[in-house]
C-alpha cells in the first residue's frame, strides 16, 4: 500500500511512539568499520522475549547502546552493555538472543528495562507477506544510523518495499547502521483503515536491501524455555 507523503509522515511519528523504545544501537565486537554497526530490536511472542538483528551485524558478541529512555530508574544503567550468546542463523540472515540474561544483568545492577517490544500480533504472518507484490508500497525503517559525531539517535527512513524475484526488498540503499533494523509496512484493513505490520528486518544489500521476513524469523525462534 503506497501512502501519500503526509500520511507517511504521520505513520512514522506514530511508530516512534509505539515501538521507539524497542530499538537500540549495536556494534559488533571488533567491528570498528561502519559494517560493524547495526540496529537491534526487542520482539515478544507467547514463547518469550528476544533481541533480533541481522546475523552479519551480531557476530559472536558486541555492545548495546542504552538510551536513557529504555531503562529505569534514571542514571543506574550503563551507557553500553556487553552482549554475548547470540543464536545465529546465517541461512536466514538473522541472529536471536533470548533476553532472560539481559533482565538478570539489569536486576543485579538495580535497574530495569523500560522497553516497547514489537509484539507478535504486529509481526506479519505468511498471508500478509504473500500479499506483497511487485507494486512498491510504503515502508518504514526505525534504526540507529551512524552519523558523524558518535551519537546514534533513533531515526526513521521512509522507503519503498516490493517483491522482487521472489523476495521482499527495500528498493533503495540505507545508511550505515540500519542493517538489523525492523521494517514496517501497511495494508488496507477490512474496516477501511490501515493495518500496520512489522514485515521483518533489514539484511545487508547493495542498491537495495532484502528483508528477512517474519515467517522465516518465527521458524527459527527458540522454543519456550530454550536459551
Amino acid at each position: 500500500m503506497l501512502l501519500d507523503p503526509d500520511v507517511e509522515n504521520d505513520v512514522a511519528y506514530e511508530l516512534c511512539q509505539l515501538v521507539g523504545r524497542a530499538i537500540l544501537p549495536y556494534r559488533r565486537a571488533g567491528g570498528d568499520d561502519p559494517d560493524g554497526a547495526g540496529t537491534v530490536f526487542f520482539f515478544q511472542d507467547s514463547g518469550g522475549e528476544y533481541l533480533l538483528t541481522a546475523d552479519a551485524v551480531a557476530g559472536a558478541a558486541g555492545e548495546l547502546g542504552l538510551r536513557a529512555s529504555v531503562t529505569e530508574p534514571v542514571g543506574l544503567a550503563p551507557a553500553v552493555l556487553p552482549v554475548t550468546g547470540w543464536i545465529r542463523r546465517p541461512e536466514v540472515g538473522v541472529a536471536v538472543l533470548p533476553t532472560t540474561g539481559l533482565h538478570a544483568v539489569a536486576a543485579a545492577g538495580g535497574w530495569a528495562w523500560r522497553t516497547q517490544p514489537v509484539v507478535d500480533v504486529v509481526a506479519a504472518d505468511a498471508d500478509v507477506l504473500a500479499r506483497i507484490d511487485t507494486a512498491p508500497g510504503s515502508a518504514f525503517v526505525l534504526a540507529h544510523g551512524l552519523p558523524a559525531g558518535g551519537e546514534r539517535p533513533l531515526e526513521v527512513a521512509i522507503e519503498r518495499v516490493a517483491r522482487v524475484g521472489g523476495e521482499v526488498r527495500i528498493g533503495a540503499g540505507l545508511p550505515a547502521g540500519y542493517v538489523g533494523a525492523p521494517v514496517f509496512g501497511v495494508e488496507a484493513a477490512a474496516d477501511g483503515g490501515m493495518a500496520l505490520h512489522c514485515l521483518g528486518l533489514v539484511l545487508p544489500g547493495v542498491e537495495g536491501h532484502p528483508v528477512a521476513t517474519f515467517d522465516r524469523i518465527r521458524a527459527m525462534l527458540p522454543a519456550a524455555g530454550e536459551g
